[in-house]
């Protein structure tokens, strides 16, 4: 981007209000997103978690026909408090609206990683309109992480600490219901290290300038096993892929957006979906979206749970075993290519 510098896209964007989208921004024609919300009455499920006892198996069969049929789903009554989530979005709108050198200061102990999106990358690659903030946030001795992630503002730390041990309580209690959906044991992300590698990461989009011109994220499949993610409660942008057609995924005050990753369709055996989809950007009014990505150990085995093919079961196996060390570097160099290169 021209004259940018050492400048975060937000900060940079904030100085030059009148300008038009840099030509690295610009998408190709055939990747740009046309309309930019179409109202084509398709809409991701919502689903109440707040149900006494009597109604469990009732919300495992809502969660998993979701997961097959979408591959998104909306929670509500979820458990996670409604302050907490306000205050961990406040804590990154104010993280995103720090001067950039004081960002990246924050940033520079190695432990969190903060970039336009770009960064590091060929010059003649296309960029995303987006800055990104990701830091681990493993289960097992978070002390040890938590000390080394930004402390600007300064609740920072408080506040996301306890968000992202709240958010994977809510993360292992709905794979715990897909488990049950599925017919497999409910403690199966608790073993081989599923679930021991989760991931935070915070995408900021400023004010585009021509949203027609560019994306926030392009069309992809999460490469975990599955995203927390709660939105801007005022800017609309994620879209779902279903059936060729694009649609949108309004925000819901308080809910979160569960999406289904690569690695429990695999796990799955191709019963549940990971889902297309993308992010588009807005002409007036800057997004933060915050996403919890529950992920194995490098070491992990990634394939077919063996639950599902027991009693008898005649049902073949899709996808290769695999290392989630292996998968991630099959994910990276194949990109969209990297189902086929997954089957059986």
């Amino acid at each position: 981007m021209e004259a940018m510098d050492d400048m975060l896209l937000a900060n940079w964007v904030n100085l030059h209000s009148s300008m038009k989208v840099p030509s690295s921004y610009m998408q190709p024609p055939e990747a740009r997103p046309g309309t930019l919300f179409i109202s084509s009455g398709k809409t991701i499920p919502v689903i109440d978690l707040g149900g006494n006892h009597h109604h469990h198996a009732e919300t495992i069969n809502q969660i998993l026909k979701a997961s097959e049929d979408y591959g998104f789903f909306q929670v509500i009554n979820h458990g996670v408090c409604r302050d907490l989530m306000d205050d961990v979005m406040k804590v990154f709108k104010e993280f995103h609206s720090m001067p950039s050198k004081e960002k990246l200061n924050e940033c520079s102990n190695g432990s969190c990683k903060l970039y336009t999106s770009g960064e590091n990358h060929r010059r003649d690659a296309v960029h995303y309109w987006k800055d990104t903030l990701t830091h681990p946030c493993p289960p097992s001795s978070p002390q040890q992480y938590i000390k080394y992630w930004p402390n600007k503002p300064s609740n920072y730390r408080k506040v996301v600490g306890k968000y992202t041990e709240e958010v994977r309580k809510l993360g292992m209690k709905i794979l715990e219901m897909l488990c049950e959906g599925l017919g497999i044991r409910r403690e199966y992300f608790l073993c081989g290290g599923l679930s021991e590698n989760p991931s935070l990461v915070v995408h900021h989009y400023p004010p585009c300038p021509d949203p027609t011109l560019t994306l926030g994220l392009a069309k992809h499949r999460d490469p975990s096993i599955i995203t927390i993610l709660l939105q801007d409660k005022n800017v609309r942008g994620l879209q779902v892929l279903k059936d060729d057609e694009w649609f949108g995924v309004d925000p819901i005050p308080y809910a979160f957006v569960v999406n289904i990753g690569l690695l429990l369709q695999i796990i799955s055996n191709g019963r549940l979906i990971g889902a297309e989809h993308r992010v588009v950007t807005n002409l007036r009014n800057a997004r933060t979206s915050v996403a919890y990505f529950i992920n194995p150990s490098n070491e992990s085995i990634i394939e077919p749970a063996k639950d599902l093919f027991v009693n008898g079961s005649t049902q073949k196996t899709m996808y290769k075993s695999m290392s989630y060390e292996e998968f991630r570097t099959n994910f990276f160099h194949k990109g969209p290519k990297i189902e086929s290169e997954l089957r059986n």
